[in-house]
Order: C-alpha cells, then sequence, then structure tokens
C-alpha cells in the first residue's frame, strides 16, 4: 500500500511542474508587453518600468523562473497588483467559503445520486428507472444558474425558508452555516447529482448480472444486503472516479453558482482578477486548481487500493 501511494506521488510531480512552467509562460509569452497589458495603453513610460521591475521582467527568462518558482516553493505567490496585498492572504479569506460550498455540494451529491443510481439498476426498466433518467436529462439539460434562481424563487422569495443571498462562515454557527449554504449546494451539485446517478446506474446494472450476485441471492441474504454490501462496492470504482473528479471541477468551477448567491469565494475572486488583469492572483489561483486536481486524483487512486484488493496486492 505504501509503494502504490508512493508511486502515485512521484507520478504527480510532472504534472505539477508541466503546469507550473505554464503558468509562468502566460504572462511572458504572451503578445506585446506584459507591463503594458497589465497597466493598458494610458499608463506611462514611469509606471510601465515599475511594473517591470516589480514583476522582474528585466532578468532573463530562466532567472525569472528560477526566482519565481523559489517563491512558489516557500510559500509566496507575489503581490496583488490592485490591492498591493499578498495574493497568498487574498487566496486564503476566500477559501473557506468555496471548500465550504464545494464539501456541502459533494456530500449532497453522494446523499442523493447513489441511491437513485441503486434503485434505478434494481428496477431496471420499470417506473423508477425512467423517472431517474429522466430527472437526469433534466439536470444535465438545464444550465446551474437557472436551477439557482429556480431555487430561490421557490424556497427564498415564495416559501421563505432560506435566504436569498449571501454566507455565513461555520464560525458563526452551524445552523447559520448550513440555513444558507443549502440552496447554492444544491444548485451546484445538480448536474454531478445526475452524472453520478447514471455511472453509478450503469455500473450497477454490470454488478448485477454477475454469478456472485445471483449466489447472494440464493443464499437467502436480504436485498439491501446484496446491493449495498455486495454489488455497490464491486461497482464502486468508476463511481468513485466520478465523485473525484466531480469535487476537482465543484472547487475549480463554482465562478456561477457564487455569482448567483453572492458567495465571496474563489470564483468571484476569478472573475475580479481577470477584469484587473491581475497577473499574480491569477498564475496563483491557476496553480492551486491545477493542485487540487491533481490532490484529489491522488485520493482517487488510493481509495481505488482500499476498495479493490486485487489493486493493492499489485
Amino acid at each position: 500500500m505504501i509503494s502504490y501511494f508512493l508511486r502515485r506521488v512521484l507520478a504527480s510531480l510532472p504534472v505539477m511542474l508541466f503546469v507550473a512552467v505554464f503558468v509562468f509562460l502566460l504572462l511572458r509569452l504572451a503578445p506585446g508587453d506584459p507591463a503594458q497589458m497589465i497597466l493598458g495603453d494610458q499608463a506611462t513610460p514611469e509606471q510601465i518600468a515599475a511594473i517591470r521591475e516589480h514583476l522582474g521582467l528585466n532578468d532573463t527568462l530562466s532567472r525569472q523562473f528560477i526566482h519565481w518558482i523559489s517563491s512558489v516553493l516557500s510559500g509566496d505567490f507575489g503581490t496583488s497588483l490592485i490591492s498591493d496585498r499578498p495574493v497568498i492572504e487574498m487566496i486564503g479569506q476566500r477559501l473557506e467559503p468555496t471548500l465550504a460550498l464545494a464539501l456541502v455540494a459533494i456530500a449532497l451529491t453522494v446523499l442523493i445520486s447513489v441511491p437513485l443510481g441503486v434503485l434505478a439498476a434494481w428496477q431496471h426498466g420499470k417506473l423508477v428507472d425512467r423517472a431517474v433518467m429522466v430527472f437526469s436529462v433534466v439536470c444535465f439539460s438545464v444550465p446551474i444558474f437557472v436551477i439557482g434562481y429556480i431555487l430561490i424563487g421557490t424556497f427564498a422569495v415564495r416559501m421563505n425558508w432560506f435566504p436569498v443571498q449571501g454566507y455565513r462562515p461555520i464560525s458563526a454557527g452551524f445552523g447559520q452555516f448550513a440555513h444558507r449554504v443549502i440552496l447554492p449546494a444544491l444548485a451546484l451539485a445538480s448536474i454531478y447529482i445526475a452524472l453520478v446517478a447514471r455511472m453509478t446506474r450503469a455500473s450497477m446494472l454490470e454488478v448485477l448480472r454477475e454469478d456472485y450476485v445471483r449466489t447472494a441471492r440464493a443464499k437467502g441474504l436480504a436485498e439491501y444486503t446484496v446491493l449495498f454490501r455486495h454489488a455497490l462496492r464491486n461497482a464502486a470504482i468508476p463511481i468513485l472516479t466520478v465523485i473525484g473528479t466531480g469535487f476537482a471541477m465543484m472547487v475549480s468551477g463554482v465562478v456561477v453558482t457564487e455569482t448567483v448567491f453572492n458567495v465571496p469565494g474563489l470564483g468571484r475572486l476569478v472573475v475580479d482578477a481577470v477584469l484587473a488583469r491581475d497577473y499574480p492572483l491569477i498564475q496563483a489561483i491557476i496553480l492551486l486548481t491545477a493542485g487540487t486536481y491533481v490532490v484529489i486524483n491522488l485520493l482517487v487512486d488510493l481509495s481505488y487500493a482500499i476498495t479493490d484488493p486485487r489493486i493493492r496486492y499489485q
């Protein structure tokens, strides 16, 4: 198990190195003067010279990369060009709402989609199966912002069960936190609920045809035990893959949800950074997003070894 973990970690290092090189070259190799791009056409020569000195653009490309990667490895992502604050501090302030929203969304995804997928496979071809598939198609087809506005109009405006917008950290109390995070989490999770439900159904249909499932039923085991203890565990690998990928996409793709529900997370910060051409902040967010994908893929690979002993023994 340890050697498997080490192999997966070593395989992830070249990916992060490639992403780091890409992020570094994103600014340096763009057409035109990077300082001019950041400041705009109205910048004076003195302002352009100051930005070039601040970003180290007067050094050779190799020296710029060595200095930049050394700073990143030490936890220094530079200073925001707009707010003149450390980038790592700005990301730290916005990271908690995004992570909380993504964690609640992935929890809702698992709690809703996996039982739906198992139920659809168990009732294959019947009314329940068709209803689950129709629900999945609808969730796939409707954009997240539309689902968000439907949830706001139904549960916040008409029924007055939840607030329309805003966010409260969990430190303010779990009740206030849950009260404000449920609607955006449901909106964010909608497409992933459909995706995981369909994947669970497809994987379960394959497993339910296996001989060991018929043997378990012939032994008189309860149907719940057959479905969730025997069949679901053997169908888990593709489901875990979709769940892991979905969580990574949630963390990096919450721009629309945070905008609709006015959540002060990374999504809003990305929009502000792009509009302001704040390249140090953009570079740090891209690195963070790539790192999130790498870490989650690593955790998914480890879950394979836990779920399937054949992988662990290899």
